[in-house]
């Protein structure tokens, strides 16, 4: 993760290194890195703020996830979670200020489009590739999280 600092980045300081479901371990940074950061300086990290590391985060990611994958010589090898850390972040935005509970069905409800990439994460998860196909296909799962809480809060 050291050798270059897009590994650092890709690998979400250290996060992505989990033996065990380092998907969901990167998501879990997201959830707490966003929760620290919105807590402990609420002028700094304000929802435009958050919309404009959000975006710079992704363009970033798209280097770095094209970087690792190259050094490590998997497209878009287990380890690397700058992709589920910006997109749960935007869900986050969204969804904030919201009870542990609301954030807990965000969390479970993006793992679940994460991991089981209906359609059409699925169809960008195996034609768009590169740094920006790694970065994409957790975008639109953030997508399918947003649509699934509007759809819940329209009932």
């Amino acid at each position: 993760m050291l050798s270059h600092p897009a590994h650092i980045l890709a690998q979400g300081f250290g996060s992505g290194l989990s033996p065990v479901m380092p998907g969901t371990m990167g998501t879990l940074f997201a959830w707490f890195s966003f929760q620290i950061f919105s807590t402990r300086w609420p002028l700094l990290f304000t929802p435009l703020h958050w919309s404009w590391v959000i975006i710079a985060g992704f363009l970033i990611g798209i280097w770095a996830c094209r970087v690792t994958g190259k050094h490590l010589g998997v497209a878009d090898h287990g380890s690397m979670v700058w992709d589920e850390i910006i997109a749960f972040w935007a869900v986050l935005l969204f969804v904030t200020p919201a009870s542990s509970a609301v954030q807990t069905c965000a969390f479970l409800l993006f793992r679940f489009f994460d991991m089981v990439k209906p359609p059409p994460i699925r169809y960008f998860d195996r034609h768009l590739k590169g740094g920006f196909g790694v970065m994409w296909d957790d975008i639109v799962a953030a997508f399918f999280t947003l649509l699934t809480f509007a759809l819940w809060r329209a009932i």
